[in-house]
């Protein structure tokens, strides 16, 4: 068993080489077999000593964008740095291969690295776009094709999820915080740990999973699930109340200064301390007497029934403009827990964000309920006329009636409460998370509530309170909450972030485009498929104003655009499509990689890759960047380029007969 089997087998997945985190998956095994097959096809057509380029590109952004972000170049770096069949991998290709192969061919292969092998590629980060290679590889043909499927598989991923994180940090703006929570849903553990990574790339400022924040230093972020709440049912249950005071030291019970913060607060609020779970007042005391100074709480588990809302529910016509026609669609519960219902409405003058996701409900101890009836029977006649009509902020926005908010309402108090505790004995708690409901509304009332208290108690760092939103948010769903004025100030994204389901796979290619010099080119009746044939640089022109005008591929053998100097840049396959560019700064994309078995450059890390992703972002105007109708950006080919690939599709395509 060789150094990297031992590795994988003593240390899981990921190895450590030096300062990089070889994942120890990829290896050159991780690949289709006809690409083996080929290369004993190629082997035994004495065809060892010929060079190869290939074009690694894609065809079409993805989203419905007209941009992409270039990512996962670090990891073909190592793939290519540990490139080797170890004698295991020999063993197995003998029994898995057609019998007959020659020994010498296991031999050769044994003895393969990709030391003369040479890589060309844009700088990982950076904006990209169809049919410019993003990597360009050079060497001997039975490698660089023994490379193909491994590459694919470390780029195409890789791009995609960057592409995605990215639009999702220009939809919420600078200013709101973003945290992957995909890792549950991702597509198997190295699925998840890819997601971590490039999220993070593409703009996300933290993500909740542990291995991938040990790995690549991504900040890691968590608080509580559901569960934790519905773990206790009542105060009794609290086995620890006392916490020391920050700056005296002296045990003090927090649950006695959050149950005299709640009697006040329901004043303050106009919720009645009725309306809210014990059970759930008791999770949030014992979660803060173990993260004092973390406190984040999840305030939407219950939904708490009283009287009043047993009463508001019988008589439906009370409530102004609540009709069937714009209520939530009922939904079949997703295996998710969540209800996942779509509807785009208005309530009371309220427009819905189209997300009105269930809540998990719970029921009250028995026991609390038992001893609170009488009450809430004699609050519900009181409050019923309050239930009935919506409650309006200053601004004009119409609030759900009452019985609305029952489980929200009973989470902001007691988490209040909480926090007014925490406050007494010298901490400060951190937020609240929302996962369910109508997120525009609960946001603002959450972040008026917090006014309130801030003013009431004189604690101005209440005003400052995090609100994060989670429950299977989408670029669309963070756009109608940015037109309803939302008060959120964190997205927990999971599902449709890590599985891109707006659009699962990128679509990169790797195609051979020149042979021992010579080009080849591959023709189509699909004109998209047609290869541009030939070794290529890329530049990229820049106008004055600094924006990205155009990218442009010439032959390896024509000089470089000049700035100041007119080019003319074509439409690779439509002759009328053609302009003049006077580029005011013009960028060379390709950098060596990797040569003469050695990595070339000084890898970036990944916060700098980071870095990287927001200045390339910069340099595209904002009309390439929108969500709705993005204007495509261009790219062309010289009139060098243009002319050679025509001549050689002219030579190459068959000349049809008619009889």
């Amino acid at each position: 068993m060789n150094d990297r089997e031992l590795s994988c087998s003593a240390g899981g997945q990921f190895m450590d080489r030096g300062r990089m985190n070889q994942n120890g998956v990829v290896q050159p095994l991780l690949t289709d077999l006809y690409q083996i097959t080929m290369a004993y096809a190629y082997w035994k057509s004495d065809k060892t000593d010929d060079t190869a380029v290939f074009d690694l590109f894609f065809r079409n952004n993805p989203f419905h964008g007209e941009f992409t972000i270039f990512a996962g170049l670090e990891e073909c770096l190592k793939f290519l740095d540990s490139f080797h069949y170890s004698q295991s991998d020999i063993e197995y290709l003998k029994q898995t291969l057609p019998e007959g192969i020659e020994n010498e061919f296991f031999e050769y292969l044994g003895n393969l690295t990709a030391r003369d092998v040479t890589l060309f590629a844009i700088d990982e980060g950076t904006v990209a776009f169809p049919r410019v290679p993003i990597i360009k590889i050079e060497g001997p043909l039975i490698i660089v094709q023994l490379l193909e499927t491994t590459l694919l598989t470390l780029v195409n991923y890789a791009s995609l999820m960057a592409t995605n994180a990215a639009r999702y940090r220009m939809v919420a703006g600078k200013h709101v915080k973003l945290l992957e929570f995909g890792l549950r849903r991702a597509q198997g553990p190295d699925g998840g740990l890819s997601a971590s990574k490039y999220s993070y790339t593409g703009g996300f400022d933290g993500t909740s999973n542990v291995l991938a924040g040990k790995l690549f230093n991504i900040p890691v972020k968590g608080t509580h699930a559901h569960a934790y709440i519905t773990s206790f049912s009542s105060i009794g249950e609290l086995k620890t109340r006392l916490i020391k005071h920050k700056q005296t030291g002296i045990m003090e019970d927090l649950l006695e200064h959050a149950v005299r913060h709640r009697q006040m607060l329901s004043h303050v609020l106009d919720v009645s301390t009725e309306e809210s779970s014990e059970g759930e007042l008791a999770a949030m005391v014992s979660y803060a007497i173990a993260f004092p100074d973390g406190f984040m709480a999840l305030v939407d588990t219950y939904d708490v029934k009283s009287r009043e809302t047993e009463h508001a529910s019988l008589e439906p016509k009370l409530i102004n403009d609540i009709k069937s026609d714009n209520s939530p669609p009922k939904t079949k519960p997703s295996t998710n827990g969540h209800q996942n219902g779509q509807g785009n409405g208005k309530v009371n003058g309220h427009k819905t964000n189209g997300h009105q996701n269930g809540i998990v409900v719970q029921s009250k101890d028995t026991k609390i309920q038992d001893t609170k009836a009488n009450t809430a029977a004699a609050a519900a006649t009181a409050t019923t006329a309050k239930t009935t009509t919506a409650t309006t902020t200053s601004n004009g926005t119409a609030y759900l009636p009452k019985y609305v908010e029952k489980s929200f309402r009973s989470g902001l108090l007691n988490f209040s409460a909480v926090a007014l505790a925490l406050n007494d004995l010298g901490y400060h708690a951190l937020g609240i998370r929302i996962d369910s409901g109508d997120l525009a509304y609960l946001s603002c009332l959450a972040r008026e509530t917090f006014e309130k208290v801030a003013e009431r108690f004189k604690v101005p760092w209440f005003n400052k309170l995090t609100i994060v939103a989670s429950n299977d948010i989408n670029e669309d769903t963070i756009l109608s909450l940015n037109e309803q004025g939302h008060k959120i100030d964190c997205f927990g994204i999971g599902t449709h972030l890590v599985t891109c389901q707006r659009q699962p796979a990128l679509g990169c290619v790797y195609k051979l485009v020149e042979i021992n010099g010579q080009p080849r080119i591959k023709l189509s009746q699909d004109v998209e498929k047609v290869t541009m044939p030939g070794n290529k640089n890329a530049y990229r022109l820049y106008s004055a104003d600094g924006h990205a005008l155009i990218d442009l591929l010439q032959k390896v053998s024509e000089p470089p655009p000049a700035v100041g100097q007119k080019v003319l840049c074509r439409h690779p396959f439509q002759e009328s499509k053609r302009a003049y560019v006077i580029p005011s700064h013009v960028e060379s994309l390709y950098k060596v990689y990797w040569k003469a078995g050695k990595i070339c450059q000084q890898l970036p890390t990944l916060e700098q890759v980071r870095e990287k992703v927001q200045i390339s972002l910069k340099t595209l105007r904002n009309d390439h960047k929108r969500t709705l109708n993005p204007t495509p950006y261009k790219v062309a080919v010289s009139d060098n380029l243009y002319n050679f690939i025509h001549d050689l599709w002219l030579q190459n395509a068959p000349i049809g007969e008619l009889s």
